[in-house]
């Protein structure tokens, strides 16, 4: 009985340690990290084109949404629209932060035409 009993109490220690490991390692705390500490980071599944990606900086949360097509070699990214989450929180930023995000995206996504929705739009075209 004993025996058992520690081997249950064992098995549990296990499951703990790997679920806290498998929860400090998740891609998302780390966004969320990123978040709150205003730092720049990207979470995105470049393994699946369907699925839309996240980027925090200086504290503002971004999504983007890829569309994908046929091109000369092969199915690749081509159009990519980004929005905020919250546009309340733009007010921090300037037109270098917008342009540093963009050019943080190109490097993963180099062929691909980069489009922001409202108001991130409307605030770039007037800055050029």
């Amino acid at each position: 009985m004993i025996l058992l009993l520690r081997l249950i109490f064992l098995l549990l220690f296990l499951f703990l340690i790997y679920s806290g490991g498998k929860y400090v390692f998740h891609p998302k705390r780390k966004l969320e990290l990123a978040h709150e500490q205003k730092r720049f980071f990207l979470l995105d599944d470049q393994t699946n084109a369907r699925k839309n990606f996240l980027v925090t900086y200086k504290g503002v949360l971004f999504e983007g949404e890829k569309y994908v097509s046929i091109t000369s070699s092969a199915l690749e990214v081509v159009s990519i629209f980004i929005w905020p989450k919250e546009t309340s929180s733009l007010k921090r930023l300037v037109l270098e932060d917008f342009q540093f995000i963009e050019q943080k995206i190109r490097d993963k996504y180099p062929d691909a035409k980069i489009d922001w929705k409202s108001p991130v739009k409307e605030f770039m075209a007037n800055d050029k």
